[in-house]
């Protein structure tokens, strides 16, 4: 049984991946490192929930020390309308990174889960973390798995946000602005 180490955005997003990998026979250990979600309160509402998901779905789950928030906010200030790419390449080095360190046979993401997300740009900064760091990098398209892992998720009465996570995912929700197109995208 190969083992796998999956970046973990959130809980909702989690159950249907976990269920999807342990189909595919993979052992399953969860990563948190989400520098991105802000306010504090956010990130410690889903860390929470993840938490909640690992011991109801029995996987261990490994959190990245401290809350690297001032280094997100290092990576995309001036880049708000590129903001995904500088995240999702923060994030999936990381994950890489531990993987290789903990001695996991592969890395994968729940944001391949999202429509919302900018998924060939997200598989395309994996596939490079995963050459940098000499780990595999396994894909799955789990879109498929969108609405059921919001159902199960419900089931279980996790914590389910209502944004990416970055401020910056939050103020466009909320103050119904594109930043993409203000940075001139």
């Amino acid at each position: 049984m190969k083992k796998i180490l999956l970046h973990t955005c959130c809980g909702p997003c989690a159950t249907y991946c976990v269920n999807r990998l342990r189909a595919e026979n993979f052992e399953i250990s969860g990563f948190w490192y989400n520098p991105n979600v802000h306010p504090f309160m956010e990130h410690k509402l889903r860390l929470e929930a993840m938490l909640t998901l690992s011991q109801k779905m029995d996987f261990s789950l490994i959190k990245a020390d401290g809350y690297d928030m001032i280094n997100y906010f290092r990576a995309v200030v001036g880049k708000e309308g590129d903001r995904c790419q500088y995240c999702f390449e923060m994030r999936m080095r990381k994950t890489a990174q531990t993987a290789k360190e903990k001695g996991f046979d592969a890395f994968t993401t729940t944001l391949f889960i999202s429509p919302y997300q900018k998924h060939e740009l997200l598989k395309e900064i994996c596939e490079t973390a995963a050459k940098e760091y000499g780990v595999d990098f396994y894909y799955e398209d789990f879109r498929t798995g969108f609405r059921e892992s919001h159902n199960l998720s419900h089931d279980m009465n996790l914590y389910h946000q209502k944004y990416c996570g970055c401020v910056y995912s939050e103020w466009e929700r909320y103050g119904k602005v594109n930043i993409e197109k203000m940075m001139g995208k």
